[in-house]
């Protein structure tokens, strides 16, 4: 696994490189944000880890012009800031999971593992599973492709279209916070519930216009996926 690591804090980025060492994941640091934003879009990585405040482009710019290059890339944002606007405003611009510091190697870890481990397909390994096809939509889960009534849809993140593509497996169920982060994200709720609202947030800006609305929120529960519904609630 080869991460980018775009921190300027030089204690965080040790802590980070000597564990990656005995994970054997190939880690390359950067301090400077533009720096680390051109290598970032000009080199093949399979996550990134963006810290907030960096010198000469912030981490929350980085990560939207990432994303306004439909690159797909995994990241995971680094923040001292614990404040609720902060968090969502990182997930808004595109960031598929963050952790807010001081944190453990171990809580890096999971969050790593979490958002590539739908990334990168298995190969040779096909089922029937694999596709969906419904009223609406067609999505391979090998090749990551999603059409919406035969268009493609292709500025989806990779937590973006696991969620899309769980829903989709499981129409007309309902689906609290913490099964979605367990279910989709990988990992036990920690409380941030957040996650999932700002990424459903997104897929309805993506995928929902005014004649469907395809993401229903069950209000004391969670959300469902329906086709065939008209207003979004």
């Amino acid at each position: 696994m080869k991460i980018l690591v775009i921190e300027d804090n030089e204690s965080v980025a040790s802590m980070i490189e000597m564990f990656f060492a005995k994970e054997n994941i190939k880690g390359v640091f950067v301090t400077d944000g533009l720096e680390g934003y051109h290598r970032a879009i000009h080199e093949e990585w399979d996550c990134l880890i963006i810290d907030w405040m960096l010198p000469n482009m912030d981490g929350v710019t980085i990560c939207r012009k990432i994303r306004q290059e439909n690159n797909s890339v995994p990241i995971i944002m680094l923040t001292a800031k614990d404040s609720e606007s902060d968090q969502v405003l990182g997930l808004e611009m595109g960031a598929d999971d963050y952790v807010t510091k001081p944190f453990s190697p171990l809580a890096l870890m999971a969050r790593i593992k979490a958002v590539t481990r739908r990334y990168h397909p298995i190969k040779d390994q096909k089922t029937e599973a694999d596709m969906i096809e419904t009223t609406h939509f067609k999505i391979n889960k090998n090749t990551r492709e999603v059409f919406l009534d035969g268009a493609p849809i292709t500025n989806l993140t990779p937590k973006e279209f696991d969620l899309l593509f769980h829903f989709v497996q499981h129409p007309r169920q309902v689906f609290s916070r913490e099964q979605l982060l367990e279910k989709v994200w990988g990992y036990q709720f920690y409380g941030d519930d957040r996650t999932v609202d700002v990424h459903i947030k997104r897929l309805r800006n993506k995928i929902d216009n005014e004649d469907q609305s395809f993401f229903q929120t069950v209000w004391g529960v969670g959300y469902k996926f329906e086709e065939g519904s008209n207003a979004q609630t």
